[in-house]
């Protein structure tokens, strides 16, 4: 007796469209749960900043201002004179000698900074989020020290913005920066799949595409 086969059904190629949106909408899950978990902390950052940002005027702190002096040793004034004078008018590191006396006697390190140098002094701006700073060594020996902190706040803000934050904070807004992308597209090409069965879909999106742009348009001059 000989076994014949099933008989192919109409459905069967059907199915893999079926499949295969089921495999893509599988993939956009996974990037958009990712990109989320990766934007997490940072977006509820940036979006409490944002709104401090926004609220600046409103949101007033006192800042804390910090005054240091202190005296060279005489040991090192020749040195320090000679090179004020040899690099007058322009940008150069300290000393190593310098620098490792101004690290010990401020809070401060300042071996990878360069100083603004004159025939009277070296300046250094020490530039912070939420605040400043700076350091003046004069030729006489006499050193002054001095640091703003406008608190957690502005620091915040500042981190919002990446200003006087370094390279690698930098590097981080700009991953995040990325990941929030893939968040937001993954979103959409989701909310496209799904957009069948939620009549809402596309006026919600609608909105929130027109709702900005008309804001700029009528109220921001």
């Amino acid at each position: 007796m000989s076994v014949q086969n099933p008989p192919r059904t109409a459905t069967a190629p059907a199915a893999l469209p079926g499949a295969k949106r089921a495999l893509w909408l599988k993939q956009l899950h996974q990037w958009h749960w990712i990109s989320s978990a990766i934007c997490l902390m940072a977006m509820l950052l940036f979006s409490i900043t944002g709104f401090t940002l926004n609220h600046a005027a409103q949101i007033e702190s006192k800042p804390q201002v910090t005054r240091l002096s202190g005296t060279v040793p005489a040991a090192l004034l020749p040195e320090l004179q000679a090179y004020a004078e040899e690099h007058a008018d322009a940008e150069a590191p300290v000393p190593a000698k310098l620098a490792e006396w101004a690290n010990g006697a401020f809070p401060v390190d300042i071996r990878a900074r360069s100083a603004e140098w004159s025939e009277e002094d070296g300046y250094v701006a020490l530039p912070r989020p939420g605040g400043d700073a700076w350091l003046r060594i004069g030729v006489d020996g006499k050193a002054e020290y001095e640091k703003t902190d406008r608190g957690w706040i502005s620091w915040l803000n500042d981190m919002h913005k990446g200003r006087n934050t370094g390279a690698v904070w930098s590097w981080f807004i700009d991953i995040f920066a990325i990941a929030c992308i893939v968040f937001c597209i993954t979103g959409f090409l989701i909310l496209k799949y799904h957009a069948a069965n939620r009549p809402s879909t596309w006026p919600v999106i609608g909105f929130g595409i027109v709702l900005p742009i008309v804001l700029a348009l009528l109220f921001v001059h």
